[in-house]
């Protein structure tokens, strides 16, 4: 017995959405993780230097 086409694409339609749904929550769990605020803050004003000015 082979695994026909639509049961492939059962397969991948379905545990895609919640491979993806996880990893979404992962990301944001990541992201509003407290011991990460100093992280991110941080990159926030690394961003530019103090020096910097617009052209004139």
């Amino acid at each position: 017995m082979g695994i026909d086409h639509d049961t492939l694409v059962f397969f991948s339609k379905s545990w895609g959405l919640f491979y993806l749904l996880a990893f979404a929550i992962g990301v944001l769990a990541y992201t509003f993780w407290p011991s990460n605020k100093k992280r991110f803050n941080e990159a926030k004003k690394s961003i530019l230097d103090p020096e910097d000015k617009p052209w004139k």
